[in-house]
């Protein structure tokens, strides 16, 4: 008899290193843009849905998972982006209703193409093709993730382990770790590792940071059942965010995804070339870079 497990389903390195979309001939790079474009668009409209964030957390974990079972070929950042909101918003008890969800997403993209916003027609033709897609988009997310749509999040961890450190009155470490934990949502850390483990990281690297130095005799990591290896390996997905910088006009439906990859190495060395020359021109990145321990 099989036992209920309350975890988050952690994948396999097999799953990571051959997702769906690689067999698909989906480049790395462009993979991973995409899962964290599809994020971004998650969390802005969860912002501007006034939902709490534990909705945005889940959805945007439900899209990672589910872009490890299907292929980016086959299934829009759009359509699952609104499908994974949509289906979190009422697995957190915070529903929001379609027409809203469906009119955000059409401003944010938008304004993220530089085009002027007109908003729907609440009869018309784009309004009915963006409500089936994200019914289906719903649909498919529980079937490919066999229902299984049960999200731990690590905030509540956090702020006990932050009350265990005695580190709640920090003028910096909370704000800083909460920040790293709405952050780590676009990397694939949520798949990879569990709350406990994400929440260490967290407070590890905030505590890095702000040059706090935390037990080590013993390790007060191993208090939570962390590894010093799992934190880092977090904290330097996280630190990778802020290094990088996503290209413009990234492919948002299947259409835009398949004009992309024909022209995707110019678009690449165009890409890296106007990134490399923002980031020479930039004095901070972000966070200061992580000091080995």
């Amino acid at each position: 008899m099989s036992k209920l497990s309350l975890q988050n389903a952690i994948l396999t390195y097999e799953q990571l290193e051959t997702t769906p979309s690689k067999k698909d001939n989906i480049p790395e790079e462009l993979e991973d843009e995409l899962r964290r474009l599809g994020c971004d668009f998650i969390q802005s409209a969860g912002i501007v849905l006034r939902l709490p964030q534990v909705a945005m957390a889940t959805a945007q974990v439900l899209f990672q998972r589910f872009f490890y079972v299907a292929s980016l070929k086959k299934f829009s950042v759009r359509d699952i982006g609104m499908g994974a909101l949509f289906l979190a918003s009422k697995v957190s008890e915070s529903p929001c209703k379609i027409r809203d969800l469906i009119n955000v997403y059409n401003y944010l993209i938008r304004r993220y193409r530089n085009e002027p916003n007109e908003p729907l027609e609440y009869l018309g033709q784009v309004f009915y093709e963006m409500k089936d897609a994200l019914v289906i988009a719903e649909m498919q997310i529980l079937k490919k993730l066999g229902f299984n749509v049960h999200v731990q999040l690590p905030y509540g961890l956090m702020v006990n382990y932050l009350k265990v450190l005695e580190l709640t009155d920090h003028e910096t470490i909370p704000q800083k770790a909460w920040g790293y934990l709405n952050d780590s949502l676009r990397t694939n850390v949520y798949v990879c590792y569990q709350p406990a483990t994400i929440a260490c990281a967290v407070i590890w690297l905030a505590a890095r940071i702000a040059q706090v130095k935390l037990p080590t005799s013993p390790p007060w990591w191993e208090l939570f059942e962390a590894e010093l290896e799992d934190m880092e390996n977090i904290s330097r997905h996280i630190m990778r965010l802020y290094a990088i910088r996503l290209p413009s006009n990234l492919p948002l439906s299947l259409d835009e995804l398949e004009d992309y990859l024909k022209n995707y190495e110019d678009r690449r060395k165009s890409g890296i070339n106007e990134i490399n020359e923002i980031n020479d021109n930039k004095d901070d990145l972000g966070p200061a870079p992580m000091v080995t321990m």
